[in-house]
């Protein structure tokens, strides 16, 4: 976001009557003449967009805490956008009232087109157990069937899940900043009704398949009895597979891997997040199955582990002859520990101190720790090590010494 956008936020009292806020109406048209308008034009030079200047539209207002907000709306029309009806709108919220525990990451955002840039693209994010903080706060105060969405959603990442004693540190402090006690699951009971109800209008147009609401709310107890108490939680088994297989996490995929299988691997990995089943269409036929990991083989086929939820019968299935994937409103227990979600980040020690935002530069993207992850061209047969489960591969020579055409490779290990 623009400096200028939240300078001049920040130049607000920072507690004042809805009366007060009047005289700085005039920071308003500051906001969009300094600080939109600008970065429009050059929105617009670089992605192509038509951002007509009278269909932007800001407000500055007053929160239910006396703190200055600013929410706007920007309209669009571009390669994608419909041509009739009215402009598509992205919505934007700035606030200058929200703790920040932890330091922000640095995160690539996931873009698996042909006009990725060389590199990437990267932004500042959330913590993980900043984010996860943040939604319990929010389920707590506001109760929305988003946010408990939400929250059972980032639960069910295990692999990124972070211990107890960090999730509650960032909850006490969320809670503390806010002013409110810390919610329990007692506490949210007499909200069930009206999460039912405003359930199908909050959610069903941002979802393939609205998951029942009821399956979220029973995941609540055990949640809050992890954070609060500490409680350990039950680890479920890795499901069957071939010797030699390795998990495929990441959503970049290998570069021979055909559009129409990527977009049916994204659909299973909906439902597998939801637990949800899927009706999968396999070499002409169709069988209902709960899915739980996606691995490679030792000679680089793409294979799903899953469940036939007739029989339950233990069945894999081989990429390349997926002909489609359904997500059904059948709702499954897992027998298995479900991999089929994006890993996450390395998890971070609890802080009760605001922290100062750590600089990004290239040194200290370079020397961060974790596991490496290797990657075999397709085309050489040369193996580069990576950082981040990312197989995009920056310009090369061959073993002959002459330029490779290869920009992907294939997974090969993780060294730890």
């Amino acid at each position: 976001m623009d400096p200028t956008l939240l300078s001049l936020l920040d130049s607000i009292p920072q507690k004042s009557p809805r009366s007060k806020l009047e005289p700085h109406r005039e920071l308003i048209r500051q906001l969009r003449r300094k600080g939109l308008h600008v970065s429009r034009h050059c929105v617009s030079e670089q992605s192509g967009l038509n951002i007509p200047a009278d269909q932007i539209e800001f407000d500055i207002y007053e929160n239910p805490r006396g703190r200055p907000n600013c929410q706007g709306k920007i309209a669009y029309r571009g390669p994608v956008s419909p041509t009739s009806g009215g402009w598509p709108k992205i919505k934007l919220d700035l606030t200058a009232d929200e703790r920040l525990v932890l330091p922000s990451v640095r995160r690539e955002v996931f873009h698996p087109y042909s006009d990725r840039p060389e590199g990437g693209i990267w932004a500042n994010c959330y913590a993980y157990e900043e984010a996860f903080g943040e939604k319990l706060r929010a389920l707590g105060e506001r109760t929305r069937p988003r946010d408990l969405y939400d929250v059972v959603n980032l639960y069910r990442h295990t692999d990124s899940r972070p211990t107890a004693s960090v999730l509650r540190d960032v909850f006490q402090q969320k809670c503390d900043y806010k002013t409110i006690p810390v919610p329990t699951f007692e506490s949210l009971v007499s909200h069930r009704q009206s999460l039912e109800t405003m359930g199908s209008d909050m959610l069903a147009h941002q979802l393939p398949v609205l998951p029942p609401l009821s399956d979220f709310w029973d995941a609540l107890p055990e949640i809050f009895t992890w954070i609060l108490r500490g409680t350990e939680v039950p680890q479920r088994a890795l499901i069957q597979h071939g010797a030699g297989e390795t998990p495929v996490r990441t959503r970049v995929l290998p570069i021979g891997v055909p559009l129409r299988s990527r977009s049916t691997i994204e659909i299973i990995r909906f439902a597998a997040a939801n637990h949800l089943c899927v009706d999968l269409s396999y070499d002409g036929s169709v069988r209902r199955i709960e899915p739980y990991s996606l691995r490679q083989t030792a000679d680089g086929y793409l294979v799903l582990h899953a469940i036939r939820s007739d029989s339950g019968e233990h069945r894999s299935y081989r990429v390349g002859r997926m002909q489609d994937a359904t997500v059904t409103s059948q709702v499954f227990m897992p027998r298995y520990a479900v991999e089929l979600t994006s890993t996450g980040p390395l998890a971070i020690a609890p802080s009760t101190a605001m922290p100062r935002m750590p600089s990004m530069g290239r040194a200290a993207r370079t020397t961060r720790q974790g596991p490496t992850y290797f990657y075999r061209c397709t085309v050489c047969q040369k193996t580069f090590n990576r950082k981040a489960m990312d197989g995009s591969l920056n310009p090369h020579k061959n073993p002959r010494g002459h330029p490779c055409p290869g920009r992907y490779g294939v997974y090969v290990r993780t060294k730890y």
